[in-house]
């Protein structure tokens, strides 16, 4: 993630940020053993290297800087210094605050609750809402499914029947925020195919330049796969596969990250639960799996029935119905099989609280100015 989480920094920032890391101030230290606790649900990094310099702490989720200055910091050379990097790293995107040695030592929870206050503005801003799953966004949710780089679809998963639709997504993704739309359901395939992710640089893309809610999935496998789409600019880190073969690691990350922070997908076949690019079918019945990871705190899920997906031949309604009925209080998304308005209309009346849509928008089968009436 050098080029972008560290804005190229080279080599020498790098070791001059494992010098500072080593020898933290008392003021650096005493913050740092707040912000390490993850308490505020949010993942700092120390001694940060990015471009020509090294930041005291920074949460690359919301691109936040914070220093903490000493004596030396009121000097006339060292503050014009201070105010010419700011403002160059502030043209990058990143935002800051700054505390002096003496606040940190006198007034730590003054200084904890502006460091709060400025990441829940950051968020509210970006769209993200810490308590509807949904975000601020409406029943729309675009898909941009990602290989090599690329806006492709598939037909049931199927790697070998792709369609290049742009190549370009940070494109399509503007196109979709311009017209309104306020999510994006963002699929690294190659991620899903490897299983690790891939495409984190196109999210991190996405999420820089568009003020989408994104939910982005494909490969997350790992500890380090859900630090890197948290960093790279998610609000929501979609897990499937793995919540079927290691439930212990799964809910491990529900616990570590909170619920709230998870999309759930399900891949369902005749009921049961689709695993492995959709090849293979389980004796895992839906309803029981999503039992399972409600009563772990899971809010948010989307089913995609795979005799449905990309074909365009209606939604699995039925299905929908009975998982709606039986946790009526589950913000339930749909996906899958959506090939025109009426069916929008009618997964709306039954109640889903929302709507992956992507292979009728790209064959024009549904028009984003149809979308709006959603919106």
């Amino acid at each position: 993630m050098q080029d972008n989480m560290f804005y190229k920094a080279n080599p020498l920032i790098f070791q001059k940020a494992e010098e500072l890391r080593n020898n933290p101030t008392e003021a650096e230290q005493l913050l740092w053993n707040y912000l390490r606790q993850n308490e505020l649900g949010i993942k700092f990094r120390r001694q940060h290297p990015t471009s020509m310099y090294v930041l005291d702490f920074y949460v690359h989720a919301v691109k936040l800087a914070i220093e903490i200055d000493g004596s030396i910091h009121a000097l006339d050379d060292v503050k014009r210094n201070d105010i010419e990097r700011q403002k160059y790293l502030e043209s990058l995107g990143i935002k800051f605050l700054r505390f002096s040695n003496e606040e940190v030592f006198k007034n730590l929870d003054k200084v904890i609750d502006k460091i709060k206050q400025t990441i829940e503005t950051v968020k509210d801003n970006k769209n993200i809402s810490q308590n509807s799953p949904l975000g601020v966004g409406g029943f729309i949710i675009p898909a941009i499914d990602i290989i090599d780089g690329k806006c492709v679809r598939l037909t049931q998963g199927d790697y070998t029947q792709k369609t290049i639709y742009n190549e370009h997504p940070l494109e399509v993704a503007k196109m979709f925020e311009d017209a309104g739309l306020q999510r994006l359901h963002l699929v690294d395939l190659d991620g899903a195919k490897a299983g690790a992710v891939k495409n984190w640089k196109v999210l991190e893309s996405i999420a820089s330049k568009t003020k989408l809610t994104i939910d982005f999935g494909g490969g997350i496998k790992t500890n380090s796969d859900v630090d890197v789409v948290f960093n790279s600019g998610a609000a929501l880190a979609t897990v499937g596969s793995i919540a079927v073969k290691d439930k212990a690691m799964f809910v491990s990350w529900l616990q570590q990250y909170g619920a709230d922070k998870f999309l759930l997908g399900a891949d369902v076949k005749d009921e049961k639960i689709a695993v492995g690019g959709w090849l293979e079918t389980t004796d895992v019945w839906i309803y029981d799996f999503i039992e399972s990871y409600v009563q772990q705190g899971v809010q948010q899920i989307f089913c995609t029935d795979v005799s449905k997906d990309g074909k365009l031949e209606g939604p699995s309604t039925e299905l929908y119905k009975n998982i709606i009925a039986k946790f009526p209080n589950l913000h339930f998304i749909a996906s899958g099989g959506v090939s025109c308005v009426e069916d929008l209309e009618v997964l709306q009346e039954i109640g889903c609280s929302g709507a992956i849509v992507g292979k009728a928008i790209y064959e024009n089968r549904i028009r984003i100015s149809d979308l709006k009436q959603f919106i």
